[in-house]
């Protein structure tokens, strides 16, 4: 799940704490949260996201800064704060060389020192650049791609260690597509006119990079249009998004022998040995035709050429931690361009970005001792348990699922791990060198960290114990191959709203549909109905199940496929498929665990709004946000989630129980025969 729609940074708090001008129930007349964002002039039954949101969203401008205002904004103001204060103290304390605190103190001193920065200008990438400028044949060029990748540069090729997919207890090296420095395949072919003036302005915006490392404009121009050429040969062996969610087709087991036959030339035991994967025999490859390519690149394409490619990706990568020159000309593009934001965020905020990339869990201890709360954590695995149970019962009453089938649904959901909170465990950063060296000294050795980090799990049992998100995420996932849900502290936290004030209505809508529910469904969308119990892709329907399942799917694809964005652009809803099941199924399944809670058969109204118009106002409370055109037109060609309209007028429209509590009729925008709704779960 998404929260965060548009993928940037993004930290938040449990609203248990995080909010000082919150009222505890019994002081003060605090307007009713859901109340109080209504707009009453939209009918909900035309645009219930409108309805549940609107006064909200007039009232809460987009900030320049932003590429969109949101509930996950409002969080993250607070928790901004206190971990600017908690790294501020840091920095000041006479910590322990190679504690913690010293890390994050001297982390935060160094990243907030823009003058330091500004006299560095790039040197403190130039020994990077110099061993690219090195750089005498396309033979050297695998070694130099093999450095920089463990830098955190996204060149070329996309190595990464997970769980092996069909043998959940074993990892395994992949070989995913990569090295693009637009956001997919599609903005270097899509021909309208909003993608052609990105694609134009990108080619700018890598000669002004070239210029600020010293090039003249001839040389400068000339280098973009070779990035530009080698990334667009790249772009067009990668897969398009919806592409990506074929577990199957992008699971390619193959010895190393076999890699080399697909990639004449390339020797790919020398390539990992300089990965630092010395043990590898066999590998998974995500998309072998691109691998073709880049086989056909390494052996076609003039090093000078590679020289360029490289020093763009190296400088992409650090221009945030150089000077101011280098952080303009790159918010310019992927901050303003491509995302529509009009002013950049303040230093410190982008210095805490980096921070939690580097130390987030250094980061997440802090926070969850503060902030999450025994009496919090309680109640969201009461609620994990009872949505669970929810979910249970739905999968007994389906009528498309045989009965064999329903036996494994069934233990398979009981295997489900859910993770609340955080985790039992955390990151151990004492190898991980933090000094007051350069900014981008410190972000060079998290990355290498982090590489070192993920490829020395290979050969080792799998810790199904960790955690890929910090408890102070504002996010939650399903993970297939550890068939469990992630739900970060932070992911249930309301602005302006602390957590004892917040009904069950509010809170199973808010917490139990958009995050619980959502999350348990993946293990059973398109995708993850794909992994057993233990893991592992592997069929466990019978194929009448999966005809039935597939003809449901195809009816919500062709429900989002009919909506149209910005005039002229759709929803994809073949590649957003899982995330617009997931959001109807934890609908309907949070809905009937909140129906076993007292607040529910009391059925007593608050702020004017029965129990079950609680419920659905809560489920929307979590999509409020309005975004900038840029940014929505780029959520629609690179994110698997539907805009946040369509997150809550999509579903809602194929739940009876909405139609019911808001007196929807024939004949308004959201009403659809009952026939001809999506009934999954």
């Amino acid at each position: 799940m998404n929260k965060n729609l548009l993928a940037l940074p993004l930290l938040a708090a449990l609203a248990t704490a995080c909010n000082s001008s919150s009222t505890s129930s019994g002081a003060g007349k605090q307007p009713d949260l859901l109340r109080a964002a209504l707009d009453t002039t939209v009918a909900p039954g035309d645009d219930f996201f409108s309805y549940a949101n609107g006064t909200w969203i007039k009232n809460h401008p987009i900030p320049a800064s932003e590429s969109n205002s949101g509930i996950g904004i409002e969080v993250q103001k607070e928790v901004y704060g206190r971990l600017r204060a908690t790294s501020v103290e840091a920095a000041k304390a006479n910590a322990a060389a190679g504690s913690n605190q010293q890390k994050i103190g001297d982390f935060w001193a160094v990243g907030i020192d823009s003058l330091k920065a500004n006299q560095l200008g790039y040197t403190p990438i130039k020994p990077e650049l110099d061993r690219i400028a090195a750089i005498k044949t396309a033979a050297d060029v695998p070694g130099v791609v093999a450095h920089e990748i463990q830098l955190g540069v996204r060149a070329l090729i996309g190595p990464r260690v997970n769980q092996d997919e069909k043998n959940s207890d074993k990892m395994a090296l992949y070989l995913y597509q990569s090295g693009l420095g637009l956001p997919n395949r599609d903005y270097y072919f899509n021909t309208d006119t909003r993608t052609k003036n990105i694609r134009r302005a990108y080619v700018r915006h890598v000669a002004s990079i070239f210029k600020l490392l010293g090039q003249d404009s001839t040389m400068a121009n000339a280098n973009a249009g070779k990035v530009m050429a080698l990334e667009t040969t790249l772009a067009k062996s990668s897969r398009k998004l919806a592409d990506l969610r074929d577990p199957y087709k992008n699971y390619n087991k193959m010895t190393l022998a076999q890699l080399d036959k697909l990639t004449p030339g390339v020797s790919w035991k020398s390539w990992f040995g300089q990965l630092g994967a010395t043990a590898v025999d066999t590998v998974i490859v995500g998309q072998p035709e691109f691998y073709q390519t880049v086989g056909q690149l390494l052996k076609t394409k003039p090093v000078d050429d590679w020289k360029a490619y490289l020093t763009w990706q190296l400088t992409r990568e650090y221009a945030p931690t150089l000077s101011q020159p280098f952080v303009d000309e790159n918010f310019k593009f992927y901050g303003t361009q491509l995302r529509g934001a009009k002013a950049m965020r303040p230093r410190w905020k982008r210095v805490l970005d980096m921070e939690e990339d580097a130390l987030g869990d250094a980061l997440g201890q802090l926070f969850v001792k503060e902030y999450f709360k025994p009496e919090a954590k309680a109640r969201y695995d009461t609620l994990v348990k009872n949505v669970m149970s929810s979910f249970s019962q739905h999968i007994q009453n389906v009528d498309w699922m045989s009965a064999p089938t329903k036996v494994v649904a069934q233990q398979k959901l009981k295997a489900i791990m859910p993770k609340v909170g955080y985790p039992t465990k955390w990151k151990d950063y004492s190898n991980l060198k933090i000094d007051r060296s350069p900014l981008a000294a410190n972000v060079m050795r998290a990355n290498q960290w982090q590489y070192n980090y993920q490829l020395n799990k290979l050969g080792k049992p799998v810790d199904r114990t960790e955690w890929g998100m910090t408890p102070q995420t504002y996010n939650a996932y399903y993970n297939p191959s550890n068939n469990e849900i992630v739900l970060p502290a932070a992911a249930f936290a309301i602005p302006t709203l602390l957590d004892a004030d917040a009904d069950d209505a509010l809170v199973y809508g808010y917490a139990g549909a958009s995050t619980i529910g959502h999350e348990l469904t993946h293990g059973f969308d398109d995708q993850g109905s794909q992994y057993d119990a233990h893991g592992n892709l592997h069929e466990w329907w019978s194929k009448d199940d999966r005809k039935r399942f597939n003809q449901r799917v195809n009816v919500i694809v062709r429900q989002f496929n009919h909506y149209t964005l910005l005039d002229s652009m759709h929803i994809n809803g073949k590649a957003t498929a899982g995330e617009n099941i997931a959001d109807l199924g934890g609908i309907v399944i949070g809905l009937d665990a909140f129906k076993k809670t007292k607040e529910y058969k009391e059925g007593k109204k608050v702020a004017g709004l029965t129990p079950v118009q609680r419920y659905f106002l809560g489920y929307a409370l979590g999509w409020q946000m309005h975004v900038r055109d840029e940014a929505l037109a780029s959520q629609l060609l690179t994110d698997v989630h539907s805009p946040a309209q369509y997150r809550v007028n999509g579903p809602m429209a194929d739940v009876p129980a909405f139609y019911d509590a808001f007196g929807v009729k024939p004949g308004q925008k959201l009403y659809i025969p009952d026939s001809a709704r999506v009934k999954i779960w």
